[in-house]
């Protein structure tokens, strides 16, 4: 048989990196078991919190199911990690490592569906829900001010009634002066000046009632936000302080429809309209035809004034009409499970704190196939023998003898006249294989 090559320093320093590997491995499976289950065991309590916070009834039935569930998802994680661990780092060739890369791949994204956003929820579940609420609080304020700033603006067109009812008493006075019609005195012309000028009065004096009511909802709408922003941060259960913004969030959506129904832009466009089309004409009281051809002839221009002061003030009403109202707003209540979906660009710290606890065996899966190829790269091109350690060679040794002596035992039995050398085994056998080593 041809002597075997002799192993250079690099085969040897291979072996023995092989072999200090192998002792470092060893060790670590003592607690690796151990660390997982605590991993497990850690995830399914986060996720008996997470499912607690999505179930209405806390009766015992509730309960039940939520430990039923976590620890499915305890025992779940423990054993599909285990089966990576082992499997994993001991196939050798692409195809399997790409099958099972893509099994640990699936198997993840059913513990980040089953298991991680139930965690996010249990430690960031509170906060979340805070979040919302205080997002509602930003748009309810939006469209208090937007409902507040258009009755603001519908307020505003009562200066503008004003300077048309101005405009009118002074032409008044002018036709009691008789610098309009020729005729001094109090006649027709006179009355329906007087009559347009009494109309928008009114209607100023309605605008006018209107401002202190515009200004009690809008403090009371404020008085309602700033409870709501107490809520979002007081101390205590989430979901009480819940309830309460939902009530408050209903009160607060009355005074917003109230502001709308208090604008007076309607108003003002209605009696724009009616400005010029509901004129009732007093009988001419000239005394001669002259006169009264005059009075017509004023009338017509006071029609004529009194159609375009009213096409005035409709289109100012429009203005304030056509203005992007208030949006709508309703507050949903969510659970602490949604609401750190909903939020979850503001709570990435607990979102890869939660992952993170279900995923960190992944890391140890890959590090444990990186050891086991540099193991088997140094173990690479050496025979048996020299891969052998020294508990293995006296575990060898022993088998050896125990073989070589019942080996004698039962031929001493069938040919007890047979020479020594006839006992001794083939060279070739394992036997030999294994006294030539030990020599």
């Amino acid at each position: 048989m041809a002597d075997r090559p002799q192993p250079t320093r690099a085969d040897e320093r291979g072996l023995r990196t092989a072999r200090e590997l192998e002792g470092h491995v060893g060790w670590l499976d003592t607690f690796s078991g151990t660390a997982l289950g605590v991993l497990a065991t850690a995830s399914g309590i986060y996720t008996y919190l997470g499912v607690s916070s999505l179930l209405d009834d806390n009766g015992a039935m509730s309960v039940f199911a939520a430990i039923a569930y976590s620890v499915a998802v305890s025992v779940g994680i423990f054993v599909f990690w285990s089966y990576l661990m082992r499997l994993f780092p001991t196939v050798r060739t692409a195809r399997a490592r790409i099958g099972l890369a893509g099994a640990m791949g699936l198997g993840s994204l059913a513990i980040v569906a089953m298991s991680s956003w139930l965690n996010a929820a249990a430690l960031a579940g509170s906060a979340a829900v805070e979040q919302h609420l205080a997002e509602t609080v930003q748009d309810y304020q939006s469209s208090l001010e937007r409902a507040h700033e258009i009755a603001i603006s519908a307020q505003a067109l009562q200066r503008d009634v004003a300077r048309v009812r101005q405009s009118f008493e002074d032409l008044s006075e002018q036709e009691a002066e008789g610098s309009l019609s020729g005729l001094a005195g109090r006649g027709a012309v006179f009355r329906v000046l007087r009559q347009k000028a009494a109309e928008l009065e009114a209607l100023e004096t309605q605008i006018a009632e209107q401002t202190p009511l515009v200004d009690q909802s809008f403090a009371e709408g404020n008085a309602i936000l700033s409870r709501m922003r107490a809520l979002t941060v007081e101390q205590g259960p989430v979901e009480a302080r819940s309830v309460e913004f939902s009530e408050a969030a209903v009160n607060l959506q009355g005074i917003i429809t109230q502001l709308r129904q208090l604008s007076v832009a309607p108003l003002v466009e209605r009696a724009a309209q009616d400005l010029a089309a509901s004129v009732v004409l007093p009988e001419l009281d000239g005394r001669t035809e002259e006169n009264r051809g005059n009075q017509a002839a004023t009338i017509t221009s006071v029609l004529e004034v009194l159609g375009q002061r009213a096409a005035t003030l409709e289109t100012a009403a429009q203005n304030v009409m056509n203005q992007t109202p208030a949006t709508e707003v309703q507050y949903t209540p969510v659970s602490a499970a949604d609401a750190v979906i909903l939020y979850a660009r503001n709570f990435v710290p607990s979102w890869a704190g939660a992952i993170a606890i279900d995923l960190l065996p992944a890391v140890l899966v890959f590090i444990l196939a990186i050891t086991q190829s540099a193991i088997r790269e140094g173990r690479e091109g050496a025979s048996v023998e020299d891969t052998m350690t020294l508990a293995e060679l006296r575990a060898a040794m022993a088998a050896f003898r125990d073989v070589e002596g019942q080996s004698q035992t039962h031929t001493a039995q069938e040919t007890p006249s047979a020479p020594a050398s006839e006992q001794a085994p083939p060279e070739g056998s394992s036997v030999a294989t294994i006294r030539k080593s030990s020599s």
